[in-house]
């Protein structure tokens, strides 16, 4: 059963606290990587990262240590571990494991020593490291070139199919992407990633190119306005019909309606042709924004009740609950207010609970 990254993040730290490897298998960009470093900065442990497809058993193992060691009265050599791993035996830290399906069969089979008794060639890990794998396995696997993972090497882990929602890229691009980007894909969730098979040599969008675009693009200072170069980047990171709909959408993004415009200048007449998922994508942008975490002034209250009025009864029922997530004046103030064209919003609220609101 594959999963989003808010449940993960809800089952992960059990998992954890028994020191039990985690194995994550999903489509490639999707940010398996990237949660492995959030669960580690929320643990305060250094991430140690192995590409487990670039590794040999050498790598693995160690090399002869040039100090012999006496056995019963015998010499005898040893192995010394490289750097990765003697820090993993050494300290706490997130041991990070990637690629693991497209490693080499005897790379594989150390690993399972790892994941399933904590200890190689002689070291053992330190108590408090977590060991985490991923793959692009599982039910995408046959789009990808990886070896499949046998009963056992699948029992060593606690296994995660990862499907991510948009809600989980809109949440963690509050704070890690441009607001114009943001607001493209909260408006045009289809071109987040593909979702289909791949055609050979296709370029695609993901998630991380999207997240690529997004650093490229503000650091070169070119979301102000639509241009050639625009355009030509964007289809290099996310494809051609991504890049087309986000060049229209930069183009015409001075006519986009903020929630300064509601909340502060009252400028409904913008949204008065707006169907509901325009008004939805309004409304998510008001809880990305935390438009509702601190007290509204009388007059943003005022302005709230005349949209909250206008609005079709699922989008008054989504824009009430994002309300009741911010301070509760908020809420109150909204509930004894009194639209400018004289109807109250507390009476509004009871038509659409007893059916009565036209949608």
């Amino acid at each position: 059963m594959a999963i989003d990254f808010k449940t993960f993040l809800q089952c992960a730290p059990y998992v954890i606290e028994n020191r039990n490897p985690l194995l994550l298998r999903g489509r490639h960009g999707v940010g398996k990587s990237e949660v492995v470093y959030q669960i580690a900065k929320m643990l305060g442990l250094p991430v140690v990262e192995r590409r487990a497809s670039q590794m040999t058993e050498g790598d693995l193992l160690g090399m002869p240590s040039p100090e012999m060691v006496e056995i019963n009265g015998e010499q005898a050599a040893s192995m010394r571990p490289f750097s990765w791993f003697i820090q993993a035996c050494t300290e706490a830290c997130v041991l990070f494991m990637d690629e693991v399906d497209r490693a080499t069969t005897e790379v594989r089979q150390g690993i399972f020593e790892l994941t399933d008794s904590r200890k190689l060639a002689g070291w053992t890990l330190h108590p408090d490291t977590i060991v985490i794998a991923a793959v692009n396995g599982g039910e995408h696997g046959d789009q990808y070139q990886v070896n499949e993972m046998d009963p056992a090497e699948l029992d060593r882990y606690t296994v995660f199919d990862i499907e991510p929602s948009v809600e989980d890229w809109l949440t963690w691009g509050k704070a890690n992407v441009d607001g114009l980007i943001w607001d493209f894909i909260n408006q045009n969730r289809s071109h987040l990633e593909h979702n289909d098979d791949y055609e050979p040599n296709k370029v695609y969008p993901s998630r991380r190119s999207w997240d690529r675009l997004n650093k490229c693009l503000v650091k070169g200072n070119l979301l102000e306005e639509a241009s050639p170069v625009l355009f030509t980047l964007a289809s290099s990171y996310v494809g051609f019909e991504a890049a087309v709909s986000f060049n229209d959408f930069v183009k015409n993004y001075d006519r986009q309606v903020t929630v300064e415009d509601v909340l502060d200048k009252g400028k409904l007449d913008k949204t008065s042709t707006f169907d509901i998922n325009e008004h939805s994508a309004l409304i998510e942008k008001m809880e990305a924004t935390d438009t509702f975490v601190a007290a509204l002034n009388e007059g943003q209250v005022q302005n709230l009740a005349d949209y909250f009025v206008s609005l079709p009864s699922e989008c008054c029922m989504k824009l009430w609950t994002v309300l009741g997530k911010g301070a509760l004046e908020n809420t109150t103030a909204l509930h004894q207010a009194t639209s400018r064209d004289g109807k109250a919003v507390s009476g509004h609220l009871v038509e659409m609970l007893t059916g009565n609101a036209t949608v």
